[in-house]
C-alpha cells in the first residue's frame, strides 16, 4: 500500500475514533439528564460530562510527546461545545404573553379554583334574533391559546346573535400560567365550573372542541357542575380516561398528515437545547417540571411549525396543499410541558362511564369525516352518555372542522345552531348508538 494511502487511512481512523469518543460522550450526557431530570438547566451533567471527558482524555495521552496529547481533547471539545448548547437558554426563560388581539378586548376573570384565564367576549351581532344563553367555547390544546381562525369562527356565531363567552386554559394563551403539578384534567374541569359559576344562576351552553371537548365530557359526569350547563356540543373529542387512552386506534379517511407540505417558519426543534428538552418529554425520560427547561421558556420556545404534522392531521388529505394559516406567530403560544401533564393524568384516570350514564345535560357529538382522532374515543362517549340526543357525521372536513375553507365555516355553525336551538339536524343523525358496530367496521 501506498504511503499516502496509509496516511489517509490513518487520518480517516483517527476521525472516526474521535467522532465515535465524541458521541459517547454526549450519549453519557443524555443519560446524566435523564438521571438527573435535566436539574440546574444540565449544567450538572454538562460538567460531570467534561470532568469525565478531561479524566479520560489525560489518561489516554499519559505516554504520548506533549502534541500527541493534545489529540484525545479533539472529541473532549466537540462533545463540550455540543453539550453546553443544550444548556444555554436562547429564549427569555420569563413568561412573553402574545400582544393584544386588534378585533376583540382580552379580559382576566380569576376563578374559585386559582385560575386567573383570559377571556374574549362576543356580544350578539348582526340582524339575527338574539339568544341570551351565554354560549362559552373551549378550545383544543390541552393548553393551547385560541388561534384566530377559531377567533373567526366564534365571531360567525356572535354574528348570528350568539352571546360568545371564550376563555384560554390555564396556561395557554394569555392565562396565567399554573405550577406543573397543578395541572391535571381534574383541574380542567373544575375551571369549566367555575367559569360557568361567573354567570350566576344563568346556565351556560358549551361547545368544546378536541381537547376541550374532553374537559367537556368529563365536566358532564360530575352533576355539580352539569347542573350549571344547559346545553353541551362535543366536537371531535379525544380521550377522555385511562381506558380510553387504550383503544386499538382506528381512524376516519385519510387525513393530510405525511403529504401536506411542510410548515413554513423556525422551529425550536432545529435548536439543541429545545430538540433535546422537548424529544426526551415526548418520549417519557424527562418529567414536565424537569429542571432542563422551565415551563415558562419552553412556552416561549414553541412556535407553530413545531406543530406542522399535527397541523397537517387536521384537514382531509384532499386539502393537503391548501390549508389555511390556522394563527398568527404573534398569537400563536403552546405549552408543551403543560399538555403532557394533563395528558398523563387521564391515562392515568379510571373510567368514568359510571358516572357519564347518569348524565341528563343534553349533548351533541360532531365527527369529522377525515378524523384524525382514534374513532373509539367518539363512539364511547356516543355509546356511553343517554344524554347525546344526535350525532352529525361532518362529511368533507378534517379534525378542524371550522377552517375557513369552501362553506365548512357556514355548515358547521349550522349544525351547532340547530342543536342549541333544539331544531332539526342540517344532516342526519348518524353515527346512532345501533350503528356503531358498522361505523367501525366500514371504517367510516
Amino acid at each position: 500500500m501506498a504511503p499516502s494511502a496509509r496516511h489517509s487511512l490513518r487520518i480517516t481512523g483517527l476521525l472516526l475514533a474521535a467522532a465515535a469518543a465524541a458521541a459517547g460522550l454526549i450519549a453519557f450526557f443524555l443519560a446524566l439528564l435523564v438521571a438527573t431530570d435535566g436539574a440546574g438547566s444540565g449544567l450538572p451533567a454538562w460538567a460531570a460530562t467534561v470532568a469525565v471527558a478531561v479524566v479520560a482524555a489525560l489518561w489516554r495521552g499519559r505516554r504520548r510527546s506533549w502534541r500527541g496529547r493534545l489529540v484525545p481533547f479533539l472529541p473532549v471539545l466537540v462533545a463540550t461545545a455540543l453539550t453546553l448548547s443544550v444548556c444555554v437558554p436562547t429564549v427569555p426563560t420569563t413568561r412573553r404573553h402574545p400582544p393584544a388581539l386588534p378585533f376583540v378586548t382580552t379580559e382576566h376573570w380569576r376563578l374559585s379554583t386559582g385560575s386567573r384565564v383570559a377571556v374574549y367576549h362576543y356580544p350578539p351581532t348582526g340582524g339575527s334574533p338574539r339568544h341570551h344563553v351565554p354560549l362559552v367555547y373551549l378550545n383544543g390544546g390541552p393548553v393551547r391559546g385560541i388561534s384566530v381562525l377559531d377567533h373567526h369562527f366564534l365571531q360567525r356565531l356572535a354574528g348570528q346573535g350568539y352571546d360568545v363567552y371564550a376563555y384560554e386554559q390555564a396556561g395557554g394563551g394569555r392565562s396565567d400560567l399554573l405550577p406543573m403539578n397543578q395541572y391535571s384534567i381534574t383541574r380542567s374541569v373544575h375551571d369549566l365550573g367555575a367559569f360557568a359559576e361567573k354567570f350566576g344562576k344563568r346556565r351556560v351552553d358549551v361547545l368544546g372542541f378536541s381537547a376541550g371537548a374532553v374537559v367537556l365530557t368529563r365536566a358532564l359526569a360530575d352533576p355539580a357542575i352539569a347542573a350549571r350547563l344547559r346545553r353541551a356540543v362535543i366536537a371531535e373529542p379525544g380521550p377522555v380516561d385511562g381506558p380510553g387512552t387504550r383503544f386499538a386506534e382506528q381512524k376516519g379517511r385519510p387525513s393530510a398528515r405525511g403529504i401536506a407540505p411542510a410548515m413554513a417558519g423556525p422551529r425550536s426543534t432545529h435548536v439543541p437545547r429545545y430538540a433535546v428538552a422537548f424529544g426526551l418529554m415526548r418520549l417519557g425520560l424527562l418529567s414536565p417540571d424537569n429542571g432542563l427547561v422551565g415551563q415558562a421558556e419552553g412556552d416561549n420556545a414553541f412556535t407553530a411549525a413545531d406543530l406542522g404534522s399535527d397541523t397537517a392531521s387536521g384537514y382531509c388529505a384532499r386539502d393537503a396543499h391548501r390549508i389555511p394559516v390556522e394563527d398568527t406567530a404573534q398569537n400563536f403560544t403552546f405549552s408543551a410541558a403543560a399538555s403532557l401533564r394533563i395528558q398523563q393524568t387521564i391515562k392515568d384516570s379510571p373510567s368514568i362511564a359510571p358516572r357519564l350514564r347518569r348524565s341528563r345535560t343534553p349533548a351533541m357529538l360532531m365527527i369529522a369525516e377525515c378524523s384524525s382522532q382514534v374513532r373509539q374515543w367518539q363512539t364511547a362517549i356516543l355509546a356511553d352518555n343517554p344524554a347525546v340526543q344526535r350525532t352529525q357525521y361532518m362529511p368533507g372536513v378534517g379534525h378542524h372542522m371550522w377552517n375557513g375553507l369552501g362553506d365548512n365555516d357556514q355548515r358547521a355553525a349550522a349544525v351547532i345552531t340547530a342543536f342549541l336551538q333544539d331544531k332539526p339536524a342540517p344532516l342526519p343523525d348518524y353515527p346512532g348508538r345501533a350503528d356503531i358496530p358498522a361505523f367501525l367496521r366500514d371504517h367510516k
